[in-house]
């Protein structure tokens, strides 16, 4: 039988290289993604908002899936709330700090700030009557369905056509295709060190008698949105920073429209009270509000207003933790 002391230390183990592995997996996922850019002769803002942003939200998706056919979508809403939280604040500090200042220069950033706004409360307005129904699952699907038809039909979508790179250039056809597959391989293995730090991790807070809410707004949003933070920091430190609030918002987008309204579609959501949210609805609000001025004023966020939104996610974490 396995000594408690024993467990510890497996866990720290498992924690410890699942965060080798997300480093570097990381990457691969951001060097592939530049040649994919460059290959469709897109944004790298937009490259990053649609094709990593979800698939950085895998395991949120999961997570989502998991704890809906176990009838506990609280987990998965709480899992949403913290990650918005953490990808408005945490994750967008890290980058500005590492960047030393990100830019918001392009329409479709400026458009798309003001977008995220609007989506990530729609799950704030649809749970005050007491739940978030199927039909209201439904609603965040069309939600996600009409903003990216708005994407794709602004001024700096992509510029040509894919198909007309396979018929003219059959060899750099090929190296995308490989391109493709070195992504696909990377986020893999992105997505598994993730799991395993939040197997890690959850591990340890059950033993501390959290709520599920509690433990999904803050360990399991913080491991989940581990390849976020580490798709940030390697996109700046190789000189491409418009990936960054790309992949962020985008992510956002799809935790409070994809993931949560699959989850209801499976389980709808029932609030008995609102007492465990508050906390959590009160922070994301904040963030967004914060995330879209900062992002519209002086057209880029600076390394004072990157503090400013660190200081809103260390506060959301010493409150619920303080609360509890």
């Amino acid at each position: 039988m396995i000594s408690l002391s024993n467990m510890l230390w497996m866990y720290v183990a498992i924690f410890a290289f699942s965060c080798l592995v997300l480093v570097k997996s990381g990457s691969w996922v951001v060097k592939s993604l530049i040649r994919i850019a460059k290959y469709l002769q897109a944004t790298e803002f937009m490259v990053a908002f649609i094709l990593m942003a979800f698939a950085t939200t895998v395991p949120e998706f999961f997570v989502g899936i998991t704890s809906a056919l176990n009838r506990h979508p609280e987990l998965s809403f709480g899992n949403i709330i913290g990650s918005n939280i953490i990808n408005l604040t945490l994750a967008v500090a890290v980058g500005v700090l590492v960047a030393k200042g990100l830019k918001c220069e392009g329409t479709v950033i400026q458009r798309s700030s003001v977008y995220t706004l609007v989506i990530a409360l729609l799950p704030v307005l649809l749970m005050l009557d007491g739940s978030i129904s199927r039909a209201d699952g439904v609603v965040l699907l069309l939600a996600l369905a009409f903003y990216m038809h708005r994407l794709f039909y602004q001024s700096e979508r992509f510029t040509k056509v894919f198909s007309n790179h396979f018929n003219r250039d059959w060899q750099r056809f090929k190296f995308f295709l490989k391109d493709l597959g070195i992504f696909i391989f990377s986020l893999a293995l992105l997505l598994l060190a993730a799991e395993g730090i939040v197997w890690s991790s959850t591990f340890l807070a059950s033993a501390l008698g959290l709520p599920l809410m509690i433990i999904g707004a803050l360990i399991v949003a913080l491991g989940t949105n581990l390849p976020e933070i580490t798709f940030g920091i390697k996109a700046v430190t190789m000189g491409h920073k418009d990936m960054v609030l790309g992949n962020l918002m985008g992510a956002v987008v799809v935790n409070s429209t994809l993931v949560l309204g699959v989850t209801v579609l499976i389980f709808p959501l029932e609030i008995v009270s609102f007492a465990p949210y508050l906390i959590g609805i009160v922070f994301i609000i904040a963030a967004l509000v914060f995330f879209t001025i900062f992002s519209r004023t002086g057209w880029g966020i600076t390394r004072k207003e990157a503090l400013f939104l660190l200081l809103i996610y260390v506060a959301f974490v010493i409150l619920e933790i303080w609360i509890q």
